[in-house]
């Protein structure tokens, strides 16, 4: 015991803007240096939660979530000691910890107004299986021992003694900055120390970890700058020590030297967090019948009626029996996976939209491939008509999550996640958090700003690197394939520190949004599921997790696409209207000659998918005669398979001959 600690106040890169080390990267970071456990406290929110728990158990290390939760309650309040809420640290212990952590997290950003924060009270109602920090330097409790307020300080400490009993801890740091407690002996250490001793409360060490090893301090510093607005030339800036980094155990045990158990403590904490956030199989919400038929009979009626429909509104490509047999073998595939109860969600807000003049796209990407999806109306496209493939959207040999990509006139698309919110539960359904990443242009954007060079050879220098929004270039790929950037590199020592701190941030999290289409529905308020953030700009609340970890905590996507082209067809329509033109978009002909001539030409601006510069260059080449042909660009437009447009454009006018491999791939290929 006497030669390990534990790092328990991580604070990763979702600490935007402040951690600058990825949280997958924390597992291997401690094995490592031979820690049995690493503990994660970003400030208010678990964005790294679960990854950080399935990486960390990958590489063998004992994953401790935690939360640096800004709290307000207890302790001095509206001191200028504080620039912003203090923080306590909150550690879960076992499940029922970890779900009292998560109520926590969203209680501060859903609840707050302003700024993100929660009263003391909830904390202490929601306490059971979590371990409580004092908080530190950034917490409620030194900076009043600091300014000579020690009953107010000590009456804090007692307050979460009395709540917490043994799940508490008296937090110790020594940075090296005396302004923060000082290191062995200053204002604060001793009066927590005296605490500590006089109620046989344990005390526990900690470094504020916010980057990986001593040499990224200088990054780090540009790091702050750029959260902040500010120079690095500047006096009066937040800023940190060299201490904040991930020390190996033997320096944390010689900082400490004169407190071992403040060391010991650390290795005790982390015995008593035996709990890790599992990935969880997909959850759907119980689709209401509201017939007596459970959902998989219900798929099949609704499915088998509406194909019927179908057959009174368009001429059929195929025989009837064709479309029967395909429907069944669909339903059958379905039902055995599993998904009928998708289906009917997604195939209810759909109908909704429609019944109430919300325009909904023809169904676009694998989704078109389904019969039964033609039949409940979720898209508009026959897919016998176009010969597209069921399996490539579901498949018993592969199972994964449907996934429909649906489109909605944008203006209107907040009115159907609203009718979802109220079917299934306001507390069941969020958007889902994105994060905003420092990519190559963009951080060397910024950190030439806080290093106060001249914004113009910034520029050039950011324009030097190849910008390519479908595959980003890297800034170390960017340095490799552009001679100038190297030329500039070995000819200035100032831009040589610019490339080398760009480097050190490329790639750290700027900031969060919510995703433009991804909508999830719980069967259970989605608290038990995953935390929640909400955007400013959006009152519809957002899981904690992005796309890939939401879907492994057990919650299923559906897109809402807000689509622009919707809006702007719909507008059209009613100008049409007051003409006295009534028009359907879904009779028109899809071989009307005028219109083809249109794209040749590519006047395409305004046309879904169509309207870019490059693509409309292409169509001048391709010439597009048919809706066939309009899929094959917007197939091979795209990284990998766009090099073999010009073979396409050539083979089609019989400049280069066509080369099938083998008769039997005629059917396909053709």
């Amino acid at each position: 015991m006497t030669e390990n600690f534990v790092h328990l106040r991580v604070r990763s890169a979702y600490s935007l803007l402040e951690g600058a080390i990825k949280a997958y990267d924390l597992g291997k970071l401690a094995q490592k240096n031979a820690m049995p456990a690493v503990g994660i406290a970003d400030r208010c929110n678990l964005f790294g939660a679960l990854e950080f728990s399935q990486t960390c158990k990958e590489t063998g290390v004992q994953p401790i979530v935690g939360c640096a939760l800004p709290v307000r309650g207890i302790g001095g309040e509206g001191t200028e000691r504080w620039s912003r809420i203090p923080t306590i640290v909150l550690f879960a212990q076992n499940e029922q910890g970890y779900l009292n952590l998560t109520k926590l997290s969203s209680i501060a950003y859903v609840d707050s107004e302003d700024d993100q924060f929660v009263p003391w009270d909830k904390v202490a109602e929601h306490n059971e299986g979590l371990i409580l920090l004092s908080g530190g330097p950034d917490g409620p409790v030194n900076p009043l021992f600091e300014q000579n307020r020690g009953d107010e300080a000590r009456a804090a400490l007692q307050t979460m003694l009395d709540t917490f009993g043994d799940r508490f801890y008296v937090e110790l740091q020594r940075h090296d900055d005396s302004p923060n407690g000082g290191r062995k002996g200053g204002a604060a250490e001793s009066g927590l120390v005296e605490f500590a001793y006089a109620h046989d409360a344990p005390l526990v060490a900690t470094n504020d970890v916010q980057f990986a090893t001593r040499d990224f301090y200088a990054a780090h510093e540009a790091l702050l700058c750029i959260a902040d607005g500010a120079y690095l030339g500047q006096d009066e800036r937040r800023k940190v020590t060299p201490e904040h980094w991930f020390k190996p155990a033997a320096d944390m045990r010689a900082v400490f030297d004169d407190l071992p158990e403040a060391c010991d403590n650390t290795l005790e904490i982390a015995r008593r967090c035996a709990f890790l956030v599992s990935k969880r199989d997909p959850i759907l919400p119980r689709f209401d019948t509201g017939a007596g038929r459970n959902e998989a009979e219900e798929l099949a009626f609704q499915a088998r009626e509406g194909l019927k429909a179908r057959f009174k509104q368009v001429k059929l490509a195929f025989p009837e029996e064709d479309y029967w047999a395909r429907l069944e073998r669909e339903i059958g595939v379905i039902q055995k996976m599993g998904f009928p109860g998708y289906f009917l969600i997604v195939s209810d807000f759909i109908k909704w939209g429609k019944a109430h003049g919300i325009p909904v796209g023809p169904g676009r990407g694998s989704g078109a491939g389904s019969l039964v999806a033609w039949a409940l109306t979720i898209t508009d496209l026959d897919p016998l008509r176009f010969g597209l493939l069921f399996e490539r959207f579901l498949n018993p040999e592969r199972v994964s999550m449907p996934d429909f990509d649906v489109d909605f006139c944008q203006e209107r698309r907040e009115e159907v996640i609203s009718y979802v919110q109220d079917k299934y539960g306001r507390d069941r359904v969020a958007q889902i958090i994105t994060f905003g990443t420092l990519q190559a242009r963009a951080v060397l954007r910024d950190t030439g700003r806080v290093m106060q060079l001249p914004l113009g050879q910034v520029d050039r220098l950011s324009k030097m690197v190849p910008n390519n929004p479908a595959n980003p270039t890297t800034l170390a790929q960017a340095i490799e394939i552009e001679p100038r950037l190297r030329e500039a590199r070995d000819e200035e020592e100032a831009v040589r520190n610019l490339l080398d701190t760009a480097l050190k941030l490329e790639g750290l999290y700027r900031n969060a949004s919510t995703h433009a289409a991804g909508i999830v529905i719980g069967d259970r308020p989605l608290t038990e599921l995953a935390p929640l953030y909400r955007d400013p700009r959006s009152d519809i609340p957002a899981t904690q997790f992005n796309m890939k970890w939401v879907e492994s905590a057990g919650l299923v996507k559906f897109d809402f696409l807000g689509l622009k082209t919707l809006t702007t067809l719909k507008r059209a329509e009613n100008y049409l209207r007051k003409r006295g033109v009534d028009i359907n978009y879904s009779t028109l002909p899809l071989d009307d000659a005028p219109t083809y001539e249109l794209l040749a030409s590519g006047q395409s601006i305004g046309v879904f998918q169509l309207e870019s510069q490059g693509m409309r260059d292409t169509l001048r080449k391709m010439r597009c005669n048919s809706l066939e042909e309009i899929t094959a660009l917007i197939s091979l437009y795209r990284p990998g398979p766009m090099d073999n447009i010009d073979t396409y454009v050539d083979r089609k006018f019989g400049r280069a001959e066509i080369d099938m491999l083998h008769p039997s791939l005629e059917p396909v290929l053709k």
